[in-house]
């Protein structure tokens, strides 16, 4: 079994890929518009994913926006994503810097939780050993759901 790639609905796509690829670091690896489905779907990956296998094996999230206005309230039910990073407490400080709202700080120097523009929860995760807990994480209260 081979994971493939995980399908979220967008409301907005710019805003979208502003969020995944200009602020988490996520790299376009395609796309593909239908005029008849009247849809426009773009698959991304993580650099490091990227490094290590070639476009067609590394796992990839498949943006898929409808071009007629559609409301997905919660992420019609999805549970979250979770990418590995080098620098968890680095992460969080560019993303809050970038606007970003940190849902559940890494209070714990391991596990953060964030929301893309749609409500879609996004775990992040630190590689390797945790990181000593640091202020102004240690004491950073959750804010919103996660």
């Amino acid at each position: 079994m081979q994971f493939l790639h995980t399908m979220v609905r967008v409301s907005d796509l710019e805003k979208s890929l502003d969020f995944y690829c200009d602020k988490l670091g996520l790299v376009e690896v395609s796309r593909f518009e239908s005029e008849q489905g009247r849809f426009t779907l773009v698959f991304l990956a993580a650099p490091e994913d990227l490094e290590r296998a070639n476009r067609d094996q590394a796992p990839v999230i498949e943006l898929t926006y409808n071009w007629d206005r559609e409301e997905y309230d919660g992420g019609r039910n999805f549970g979250h994503l979770a990418f590995r990073v080098d620098d968890i407490y680095g992460v969080c400080q560019r993303l809050m810097g970038a606007g970003v709202i940190i849902n559940r700080p890494p209070r714990d120097g391991h596990m953060a939780f964030i929301r893309s523009p749609d409500g879609v929860s996004i775990e992040l995760l630190q590689k390797g050993d945790w990181l000593a807990p640091v202020e102004p994480w240690a004491s950073m209260e959750n804010t919103g759901s996660w």
